[in-house]
Order: structure tokens, then sequence, then C-alpha cells
């Protein structure tokens, strides 16, 4: 399994991320303290983090997956992705889900090329 430092580790059997050039496929980033402004900023920076380690960087995301607790937050999560990501704007889905892993609000999964 591949782990890294600066984010959380898996709640489960499987890894944080796998490089399969071209692409790193980021596994599920979410945090269960705070609200859904601090889960989505918290999950965003373990994302980076995890994209970093794994050779590749913010701007080279392409694919991200959004799950939600309550479509009602969609507003606020817009606004911190749109800050995080900045003028780069990857494809993204995002779902609104009955339950997340350990009561979270936020979750986020990425496909990023480190070519």
């Amino acid at each position: 399994m591949n782990t890294y430092a600066d984010a959380p580790a898996a709640i489960g059997p499987y890894s944080q991320a796998i490089v399969s050039p071209p692409f790193v496929f980021v596994s599920d980033r979410h945090i269960r303290e705070g609200g859904v402004e601090a889960q989505a900023r918290q999950a965003l920076q373990n994302l980076k983090n995890v994209v970093e380690a794994s050779g590749s960087e913010v701007g080279k995301i392409v694919k991200t997956t959004v799950f939600l607790k309550d479509m009602n937050d969609f507003g606020a999560v817009n606004m911190i992705y749109e800050q995080f990501f900045g003028q780069h704007k990857p494809a993204r889905s995002l779902v609104e889900v009955a339950r997340i892993p350990r009561d979270g609000l936020f979750e986020i999964e990425a496909i990023a090329s480190v070519a």
C-alpha cells in the first residue's frame, strides 16, 4: 500500500494513491472534524499533499469526484473548490450520498497526470 505522511492514513485496506503512468489515482480524502467547509478545506489540502508526494501537482489534476452528505452545502463547497483550484478547472462529478465513512460531510477523490 502507498501511504504518505502529510495526509491521514487510509481507513481501510487500500492505498492513499496509486501511480500508474501517466496517471496517479488518489483515493478518497475526507475529514470528520468540523463543519463541511472545514472538512472540504482540509480534504483538499490532503489531496494536494498526496498528489505532490506522488510526483504530480494540483494543476495536473484532470478529474475529481466529490461526495456531499447534503446537497444544500453545494454553494459553500463550490466556493472552496474554486478557491483551491483557481483557474485550473478539472473535470468533476459531484453527488449527494446517504453516508460518508466516519460520518463525514465531504469527500473527494482525484486522478492526476504524472507526465
